[in-house]
């Protein structure tokens, strides 16, 4: 069994350095020997917790996530689909009753019945509903009241561009990436509702070339909103990085930034790379620096790199993918040729992320839970799967575009459409650690849903017909 050097310290301890040593010292121990042997997907284990969960009820210490039920609905069935299982119908039709007794009278939905509206929780609904809804009486998409939903993210929209979360809540990006997913996929973007939405994203990129939650908005005196100085509020973090990332790919294709307005992709890309753990921590991603290695930041950080190939950077080697690999050392390339090292992630989430009694988790030895659960998943589609944008795809969805020449800004929707449906999976640049068994639906990388699921979702909501996928997601 190889040693691995522990992460060097400066000689003195802090309560940071010490954490890290411990976390070290415990994923050493789920390094594949013979006393642990390397494990394959538990498929069949976390399809039964999963489905514990959704039909018997989750346990008592989901109490506390009261304001979350659309999350635990959302994360719960989207596992399901990215391990290719599906709801029969009658389990669809009690999920999708379910999520539309969360839509608020005012518009948009809220985390659970009776609460108030909230961007986060209508995101989580609506990609529940692409999951299970349909549309046709009590199927779910033609129940959503799109109009009072426009008129729900319109008014929590700030002069600056920016959103708060829900009605006197605070400015968050993770926010805007909900609100632009769920317009995006119900075609409910217009130029009103994004002004100025690319400036205040480009603000909350810092200095080390992630991005914050926020920025900082100043005035003068007398009372009109400056454009700059706008410092990031607080450091750069995985989360936020992901969510302000698929947000500007999202605006890139309704509308461009103005003049002026772009982020730093090098550094960017700098800081995502760098986020990635080294061999003792089993190659995990944390979430910020100096911070533990977490299965969740599988997606957030590692499922952020096929986003960088919208803004024009592709993968070292693109272009010279070998075959399709089923797993083993020898099937390895000697450099791996994507921007992140995706053998090492796979190995995380499989050796560590995955809880002996199902679910996966952020890491050993913690317990597996609803939200760790889809973002391993996840994180392990984009580490198994090479998806980029095809210039193929969309010009052959532009071709079958039937415009609207009611709206004014009718290109600009056939643009966010056409590049939301151009992602493809690549032919012969899947790669599994645990062999081709292992397999995961490939995700949306914007949307984190299977993609037939964000084309069927866009393609009855735009009225437009959806080129059929060669390699169909369950």
């Amino acid at each position: 069994m190889p040693t691995y050097r522990p992460t060097p310290t400066d000689s003195f301890p802090t309560d940071t350095s010490v954490l890290q040593r411990e976390t070290e010292e415990t994923l050493s121990k789920h390094i594949p020997s013979p006393e642990y042997p390397a494990q394959p997907l538990h498929r069949n284990a976390h399809l039964q917790w999963l489905v514990r969960n959704l039909v018997q009820g989750f346990p008592a210490r989901y109490t506390s996530q009261d304001a979350s039920q659309s999350w635990l609905m959302f994360w719960t069935l989207q596992s399901l689909s990215t391990l290719q299982a599906g709801l029969d119908p009658g389990n669809k039709q009690k999920a999708i009753n379910t999520i539309m007794s969360w839509q608020h009278p005012d518009g948009g939905f809220g985390g659970g019945p009776g609460q108030a509206p909230h961007l986060l929780a209508t995101y989580a609904s609506v990609c529940a509903l692409a999951n299970v809804g349909q549309p046709g009486p009590r199927g779910g998409w033609d129940q959503i009241d799109r109009e009072k939903m426009y008129r729900f993210f319109m008014s929590v929209k700030q002069p600056d561009g920016s959103f708060t979360v829900m009605h006197h809540g605070e400015v968050d990006v993770r926010g805007i990436y909900c609100l632009l997913v769920v317009a995006t996929l119900l075609d409910l973007l217009t130029p009103e509702l994004v002004a100025g939405t690319p400036a205040f994203l480009a603000s909350c990129q810092t200095c080390e070339g992630g991005f914050s939650s926020s920025s900082q908005p100043y005035f003068s005196s007398s009372g009109d909103l400056l454009s700059s100085p706008r410092p990031p509020l607080g450091e750069a973090h995985g989360g936020y990085t992901f969510c302000a990332l698929a947000s500007w790919v999202l605006l890139r294709s309704f509308q461009p930034p103005p003049a002026g307005v772009d982020i730093n992709v090098k550094r960017l890309l700098r800081w995502l790379v760098m986020m990635q753990g080294s061999e003792i921590e089993l190659g995990g991603f944390r979430g910020r620096t100096n911070k533990l290695v977490d299965g969740c930041y599988s997606w957030w950080v590692g499922g952020a790199f096929a986003l960088l190939e919208m803004l024009g950077v592709p993968a070292p080697g693109k272009g010279e993918t070998p075959a399709a690999h089923d797993g083993g050392d020898n099937e390895w390339d000697d450099v791996d040729d994507a921007l992140f090292n995706r053998r090492a992630l796979q190995e995380y989430i499989l050796y560590a992320g995955q809880h002996p009694t199902g679910g996966l988790r952020d890491k050993p030895p913690k317990i597996s839970d609803a939200y760790h659960t889809l973002g391993c998943l996840s994180g392990l589609a984009s580490a198994q799967h090479y998806v980029v944008p095809s210039s193929t795809r969309r010009e052959e969805t532009t071709l079958l575009w039937e415009s609207n020449a009611d709206l004014s800004f009718d290109e600009q929707r056939k643009n966010a459409f056409a590049d939301a449906l151009s992602w493809v999976e690549e032919e012969g640049a899947s790669r599994y650690v645990g062999g081709s068994a292992d397999r995961v639906n490939a995700m949306h990388p914007v949307f984190n849903l299977t993609m037939t699921h964000a084309d069927a979702m866009m393609g009855y909501f735009y009225n437009q017909t959806v080129l059929p996928r060669l390699r169909r997601n369950v």
